[in-house]
């Protein structure tokens, strides 16, 4: 090995897998593995837990955007080179903490947005599907290509794309392992907005920013009522969101929302 080789090897060593980066209200959670297009290898798993964590636990971060520092790739899935050396204890090991990678994303409790570029594949495109909402540059291909080496979806896949897009739709893109372009993906649903190639993250941001301008409080809750209400019956669907309408109804922030149209200024959110 050269000795540039050398240098790059222990850049690449130390440098974060993930970053956060913030825009005042808004954070930035940029996966940042360029060198294998974002490959998710168990310690960038742990990293993606870890920094979803400190976001979740931050009453200053209203929205959050998932992007990537690679213009070819926002995530092409698990690193197979990883599980290539691992044995089936190996496997077994490090399950909980994949599971708390993708988890972390998914239970965040402010909105999340992905902004999607290049290759989405399977845990990258799960990663997407964990978020809020999926904004793609129209040059993008995402898929769920499990199946074709042995196992299943296993960040969420099987029941996150059902839910957005039905069983049909859901069973043909999993048992197919198709990797579509964005196109295709914005009709069958699985994409909430398809803009310009290189754009996504831009829009992320905006819609980022709309969402931050608004009560933290009535944001967080509302996501709540909704992510808790989604596969209930309506009667105790309408139970949690009337328990979610409580921790509004008296809290400083709906007080100061309520002032601030009185008064016909922006509100101040105190955010509690």
């Amino acid at each position: 090995m050269t000795d540039d080789q050398t240098a790059a090897s222990a850049a690449q060593a130390t440098r974060p897998m993930v970053r956060i980066e913030r825009h005042g209200h808004i954070a930035e959670l940029v996966l940042d593995r360029p060198e294998a297009m974002n490959a998710v290898s168990t310690a960038m798993a742990r990293t993606i837990a870890a920094a979803t964590a400190e976001l979740a636990a931050d009453p200053e971060v209203r929205a959050v955007v998932l992007t990537s520092s690679h213009e070819k790739a926002f995530c092409v899935g698990a690193d197979l080179k990883e599980r290539n050396t691992m044995t089936d204890a190996d496997l077994v090991q490090v399950r909980p903490v994949h599971r708390s990678g993708y988890g972390g994303v998914l239970n965040l409790p402010m909105p999340a947005i992905a902004a999607v570029e290049g290759f989405a594949f399977g845990g990258g495109m799960e990663l997407a599907l964990s978020c809020d909402i999926i904004i793609a540059g129209e040059g993008a291909t995402m898929g769920l290509p499990e199946v074709a080496v042995g196992v299943i979806p296993g960040g969420g896949g099987t029941q996150l794309v059902a839910r957005r897009i039905g069983w049909s739709r859901a069973a043909q893109l999993i048992f197919t392992a198709a990797k579509l372009p964005a196109p295709q993906m914005a009709r069958f649903g699985l994409i909430d907005e398809l803009v310009a190639a290189g754009t996504a993250r831009e829009r992320a941001l905006e819609i980022a920013a709309q969402i931050a301008a608004n009560s933290p409080v009535g944001v967080r809750s509302a996501k709540r009522a909704m992510r808790l209400g989604l596969d209930v019956d309506l009667a105790s669907g309408l139970e949690i969101e009337d328990a979610c309408w409580r921790a509004t109804a008296f809290s400083g922030d709906r007080a100061e929302g309520v002032r601030a149209f009185a008064e016909k200024r922006a509100p101040q959110w105190p955010g509690r």
